[in-house]
Order: structure tokens, then sequence, then C-alpha cells
């Protein structure tokens, strides 16, 4: 099947003009690589709409009659085996919930071939035919690796907040991420107004500004500063004195945690310039958490069925992902190899919005 063909779906009805259109069959996918048994798990930071990922290769998978192994606590469950068997029923009522159901951890322990060899012998015990693993650039590598050195078939599903993986055009967990921190920004617009404050607003992003721009658009902020573009803070300290100038009770800044010196640096550089009161808030691990919104939850169903079927197709060694309205499919290495830049037509529609 070539890429972006639709997966495990019947073709589009057609129907004559004012017909009602009927309820589509499901149909079972392809399965070349005679794929029997999968595991699942997630890794890295946890991301809303990971649960729903999760929910999506078990009940997929099961429909294809395919046997899904969940694996707790990420890499480092999978070095110390922590496995066990996962049906529909074990799934149900997660779609609505944050985090992660199987856990997640970071592991030092996978970093080193003696881990990922450990892993590897747990899954040939368990006779798994594949790997899914739900997370972010650092889950990939370790699923990369593992694949490389081992021969198990990976498929990356994109988990992270950040929104920063080459090769889709949005991460389960994002769209939830940005909806906490405008909230956030809401209520901090509403007492920077009453007390004549300006406030700083650092939100997650170490080495991507996607989540600061569209909090910033979105939020009506004055200014925003993202690692993508290396601006002095000077222009921050020049939107505020044309604020007060012309008459704003308060002004918004959004800041990315990966811009050199954070909040805090760009707070005090404002308040040191214009002896204005400046208030600093970093939202931090938040943003990670709370219920999913529909836009995450439905990207993470389609993705988490996109990987099942990918390893029946005998596709290894690349993630799934959303492009141009269909499923596609990227080397894990470019994942983070290649790099995704922000719109630079949202960042200049925030400065032009500012004013």
């Amino acid at each position: 099947m070539a890429p972006g063909d639709r997966h495990g779906q019947a073709p589009p009805h057609t129907h004559p003009k004012g017909d009602a259109m009927t309820e589509p069959t499901p149909i079972h996918h392809p399965n070349p690589a005679g794929i029997k048994r999968v595991a699942v798990l997630t890794s890295g930071g946890d991301a809303p709409g990971m649960n729903a990922a999760i929910r999506a290769v078990v009940r997929t998978a099961t429909f294809e009659g395919i046997e899904v192994v969940g694996v707790r606590r990420g890499f480092s469950g999978l070095h110390r085996g922590e496995l066990q068997l996962l049906g529909p029923r074990d799934v149900a009522n997660t779609i609505q919930r944050g985090g992660t159901v199987l856990l997640t951890a970071r592991s030092s322990t996978w970093r080193t071939p003696e881990g990922r060899a450990r892993g590897a012998a747990h899954l040939r015990e368990w006779n798994v035919d594949g790997l899914i693993v739900i997370g972010g650039d650092g889950s990939f590598h370790g699923g990369h690796y593992l694949q490389q050195e081992h021969g198990v078939p990976v498929v990356g599903v994109p988990g992270t907040i950040d929104n920063d993986l080459y090769g889709t055009d949005h991460t389960i967990g994002y769209f939830t991420a940005v909806e906490t921190a405008l909230d956030a920004v809401d209520k901090l617009r509403d007492t920077g107004a009453s007390h004549e404050r300006i406030f700083v607003i650092e939100v997650m992003g170490r080495h991507a500004g996607h989540i600061a721009l569209d909090v910033a658009v979105a939020g009506g902020a004055e200014e925003v500063f993202i690692p993508e573009d290396g601006k002095p803070v000077a222009d921050a300290i020049a939107v505020v004195q044309d604020s007060v100038a012309k008459g704003k009770l308060g002004s918004i800044i959004i800041v990315a945690e990966g811009y050199p010196g954070g909040a805090q640096g760009v707070a005090d550089a404002i308040q040191a310039e214009t002896g204005l009161e400046t208030r600093v808030s970093i939202l931090g691990h938040i943003q990670r958490g709370g219920s999913p919104v529909s836009s995450d939850r439905i990207l993470a169903s389609r993705l988490g069925e996109a990987s099942v079927y990918a390893l029946m197709e005998g596709r290894s060694n690349v993630m799934v992902g959303r492009g141009s309205g269909g499923i596609t499919y990227t080397p894990l290495h470019e994942t983070w190899e290649k790099r995704k830049d922000v719109s630079r037509d949202l960042y200049r529609c925030a400065k032009t919005l500012s004013v």
C-alpha cells in the first residue's frame, strides 16, 4: 500500500445528491508482515492524548486479531521486564484521561548497548513481532537503536507537547498544552490590567517556539520570544514603552523556556530599563497535564491506528504522522536530524496584531 493511502478503511462511498451517507463497514487490513503480537510503550515526558493512542493501538490490533503487550514505565520498564497483556477492556474509559496509564520514565540504562540488549531479550521472550513507541525525539532515539542493534521492528508515534518533531504537522499533546497555557494567560491578563503590571509568561519549548507563538497570537500578547529567533530583549523594552505611551493598562509578553535567559531574564531587563512593575509567571509542567482536548484525542486515535497498520505492512524504524490530511511516514532519524520550523506567517501575524 502506497504512503498516503487510507489505512484499514473502505473506499469513500459516493451517493447521488440528496441520499443519506451509509455507515462505513470496517474491513481487515492486509498483514503481509505476519504480525501476531505487538508491544506498546510511552516514554519521556507525558503528553495529553497518550492514553488515546494506547487505546487505539490496543483496539486496532484486537480488531485485526493481533495481541498487544503493554510495557510499563517506558524503556526503563522494558529493561526490567515490566510487560503485561492488554485487551480492549484494559483501555476502556481512558481516552479522556491525561498522563499515561502505562506510566513513563527516563532511562539512563537504555542508553547503553547492554540495557537495550536486555530489553530486546524480554521482547523475544514475549514473542513480540514489533514495538510501538509513543514519545518524543529521545524516545525515538531509543527505538531507533533497538531496531538497528537487534532487528526489532519499531514504529514511533509522536507524543510530545513541544510539537518539535519533523515529519508531522502536529504532535499528540500539543493542542491541549496550548489551551492550558492560553487559559493561564487570559487569567493573568485580567490581573495585569487591574494592577497596570507587565506579565512575562514562560511556556514550555526547550528547542521550539510553537507553543509560545500560538499562545501569543491567541492571547493577544504584545511580544513573543522564541528559540528560533535570537532577537534582543531590547525589543520587549521598546514594546512596553510604546504600550505605556498608548495608554495600555498592562502588557503580556510570552517567552519560550528555550529562549536565552528565559522569562526571568526578559523581566529583569524590562524592569531595570523602565522601572515598571513586572511579574514573572512560569507555567511549567501544568501544560503537560489535564484531559486532552478533542483535537489531541482524534490525532492520537488516528496515529495509534496507523502505527499498527504500519507494522502489519512491514514498515520499521519510521514515525507515523499527519500531513496534508493524510498519514505520513518519516524515518526515525530524520525526526530529530531535520529541523521543523515555526510558522513564519504566524510569527509575522503576532507582531502585526500587537500594535
